[in-house]
């Protein structure tokens, strides 16, 4: 019950159920103002006016969010204007809902928030279909009184913003922290649960996307602001919660281990990795309730736990060298020695954002530069370019707006020629459903239909039980903000308290509600089923089919993340920034990549084209860009002799297999080779190295001289780590390129 009490408290100070109040105050007070002052005929065209305007209101900068409003004001009451005046004309009705279906659809090109500007645009002409006037100077007076919502809507944002200036970031904050919280206990798991691996992997590649897009985010929210008017108090704590958040993720990612030698190397003594994965467990659990305490404002946990678990990691590689011994026990001990650096670096971040919400004092400054951090934004094109280069049957995009059009055209036709009561419903159900994926098309059909069955069958419960207006009215604003607070964390649940809005706001239409709730269940399923069907035939987008760009583009970045880890061993002071920008975009690259595999596992088995081998390709990606950046944070955080020959040797090696497997999806590749004899000798000199510093410190303790100084102690490490990550990413990047010969042959060429 407790649990339950914290997620309701969680819930309602969410920036969600703000924004689900936004809506309903928005709708609320000139529904209540035009009432009292004689006006209401006039407030249904204001109310939908705000209705219609709101999807934009999303977190980001603030210049953005108006832009977005203001553009989405403006083709709302324009998109209305035409369908009005072509109502009276079938064929010229026809004619308006094609262009402008697909037209409006195609603005999504622009991005995410683009894309609901698009769909406020197709709300309006939906909605304009089931609006009645009949003059032109009642038209222009409902696209006006349209307009007037939509301004009332940016006041109520404005408002709301100013009332709570910083709920967005901290909703935003406290979901990136939970994400990683929750993608930390999942990659620990991997380390002993030989067994769910594979399942263990696939759950990470879907939060490290959600991770990617939360920061993304963030970024362009605190830097942009940070830009335009300086930094308040405040806006630094959100910028070093944010930036620990990055380097906490970053750990992660860096300790990808090879599990297969972790298997071999401790075989009969798992035992000694559990003090590993309870401290990261237990960090797991301390970042989650810490993202809790963003939106309860509540005393910050002990940190004593923390300490204690971190201790016992140490204990543990002192145990693990008093029980196997030394030769044998070294590999282990630099393997448990280096998980322990990494835990102690993740705590370090912790403890970070520990003080930063305890507001001490001592915490650092964020020293980023301006025009450093404009280089860590991933700004949207606008511009003219962007749409014609998706003016293609290969942009999927494109597809998708051919495939809307169709299908609503066809949906409109269907509703005049059966005399169907409220064609719009329909319309309306396939603008909310379809989506570019067919997976995703499928899912929410399925939740729209279970969620209109739901809230139809509570609706019958309350009309039966009472016949009040009132409770009528108040239960349509009630499960309206409700719905629009949950709109994005649970569809169905909202597809629910939406039907039941619905239907008891049409019960103040028309008296017989059931009337009402058997239209509504029929029409959303019929909706439902032209989506669908239209998803699958028309222009099918299947994902196998949109994966080779999202590879390339990996790979790319890839090799640039590798050869920016080249420069930090060179030079870390001077190529630390460039190699953060490297590491980032690698990131984004990923995370597309994973994006693109979970659509792919939406698709119908039957066109999920070799499914084994993209997986393949997904997580030896995954692995590199791991190992990679295990790498570049040991050179980060220690103290490193200059890089060898070897280790150049072997990157131009690595580099270079990368760009074949980038160029083996062109018929004129130009392989550029390193050869075989050069790699592998340079190979041999790196674990010739560890294995060199390893007899010299056996050598010392037979002398007795059993003391490890810190020097010798980074230099095994340095060595053991080199040497093997670089033989690792060899082989990871040959077996890469293997598969993606495999993957064009397979599936490009067919």
């Amino acid at each position: 019950m407790k649990e339950k009490l914290k997620q309701l408290e969680l819930f309602l100070k969410s920036s969600s159920f703000d924004r689900g109040i936004r809506i309903g105050f928005g709708i609320a007070v000139p529904l209540t103002v035009l009432h009292l002052l004689g006006y209401f005929q006039y407030a249904p065209a204001v109310v939908v006016g705000t209705f219609l305007n709101a999807p934009g209101d999303i977190p980001g900068s603030t210049k953005r969010k108006v832009n977005a409003i203001l553009v989405s004001i403006g083709l709302t009451m324009l998109i209305t204007a035409i369908i009005l005046f072509s109502k009276p004309f079938l064929p010229l009705l026809l004619v308006a809902l094609a262009i402008i279906t697909f037209a409006v659809s195609l603005l999504s090109v622009y991005g995410f928030r683009a894309s609901l500007v698009s769909f406020s645009g197709l709300l309006a002409m939906i909605i304009a279909i089931a609006i009645q006037k009949e003059t032109a100077y009642d038209i222009l007076f409902q696209v006006a009184l349209m307009g007037v919502g939509g301004l009332w809507y940016l006041v109520v944002s404005f408002i709301f913003q100013k009332l709570a200036p910083v709920k967005d970031q901290n909703q935003l904050l406290s979901d990136t922290l939970l994400l990683i919280g929750e993608y930390l206990k999942i990659r620990t798991k991997l380390l002993t649960k030989k067994t769910k691996r594979d399942e263990h992997l696939k759950q990470s590649l879907v939060l490290q996307h959600l991770i990617n897009e939360k920061q993304e985010t963030l970024r362009e929210t605190l830097l942009t602001a940070r830009k335009r008017s300086g930094r308040s108090h405040y806006e630094e704590k959100q910028l070093l919660i944010l930036l620990s958040s990055i380097n906490i993720f970053e750990l992660i990612e860096a300790k990808h281990l090879d599990y297969k030698m972790i298997d071999a190397i401790f075989g009969e003594h798992k035992e000694f990795l559990k003090a590993s994965k309870n401290l990261s467990k237990i960090m797991g659990n301390h970042l989650i309730r810490l993202s809790e305490l963003l939106i309860q404002k509540d005393k910050i946990p002990n940190k004593d736990s923390l300490l204690s678990a971190l201790a016992e990691a140490n204990l543990s590689i002192k145990n693990y060298l008093d029980t196997v011994k030394l030769p044998e026990a070294r590999e282990g001990a630099l393997v448990l020695k280096n998980l322990y650096d990494y835990q102690e670096l993740l705590l370090q971040e912790i403890r970070v954002i520990r003080r930063v919400m305890a507001n001490v004092k001592e915490t650092s400054k964020v020293s980023l530069k301006r025009e450093d951090s404009s280089q860590f934004l991933t700004l949207q094109e606008y511009r003219l370019h962007v749409l014609v280069q998706n003016f293609s049957l290969d942009s999927t995009i494109f597809r998708h707006s051919l495939r809307l059009t169709i299908a609503i055209v066809f949906a409109y036709l269907l509703g005049f020629l059966f005399d169907i009561q409220n064609t719009y419903w329909i319309l309306l159900t396939v603008i909310v459903i379809m989506r570019p994926s067919y997976g995703l098309t499928k899912e929410r059909s399925k939740d729209r239909i279970i969620g209109t069955l739901i809230g139809a069958a509570i609706a019958i419960g309350i009309v039966l039980l009472t016949q009040n207006v009132v409770v009528y009215a108040v239960l349509a604003f009630v499960s309206l903000v409700f719905a629009f607070a949950l709109i994005q964390q649970n569809y169905k649940f909202a597809a629910s308290l939406i039907t039941i809005s619905i239907i008891f706001v049409y019960s103040f239409i028309n008296p017989n509600a059931f009337v009402v709730i058997q239209y509504r269940v029929i029409d959303t399923i019929i909706g439902a089923t032209i989506a669908v069907v239209a998803n699958y035939l028309l222009l099918p987008s299947w994902e196998v089919n949109n994966l080779k760009q999202v590879l390339l583009n990996a790979l790319k970045m890839n090799k640039e993340y590798l050869l920016a880890t080249q420069e930090l061993y060179q030079d870390p002071s001077k190529h630390k920034l460039s190699y953060s920008l490297a590491r980032k975009e690698a990131f984004l690259a990923m995370s597309n990549l994973n994006t693109s595999f979970q659509r792919l596992t939406q698709d119908p088995k039957s066109k999920q084209k070799e499914f084994q081998l993209i997986y393949e390709i997904v997580t030896l990606s995954q692995t590199m860009v791991s190992a990679i950046a295990s790498i570049g944070n040991f050179i980060s955080n220690h103290q490193t002799t200059p890089a060898s020959i070897e280790f150049n040797v072997l990157i131009k090696k690595i580099a270079n297999t990368l760009q074949m497997s980038f160029d083996s999806f062109d018929d004129t590749q130009i392989k550029k080779k390193v050869a075989k004899e050069t790699a592998e000798d340079a190979e041999e000199k790196l674990l010739g190295k560890y294995q060199q510093l390893s007899n010299l410190r056996d050598e010392n303790i037979r002398l007795g001289h059993t003391e490890l100084d810190t020097e010798t102690l980074h230099g095994l490490q340095e060595a053991y780590l080199i040497a093997n990550h670089m033989t690792w990413l060899k082989s990871l990047s040959e077996n890469l390129q293997k598969a993606t010969e495999r993957y064009r042959s397979t599936i490009v060429e067919t």
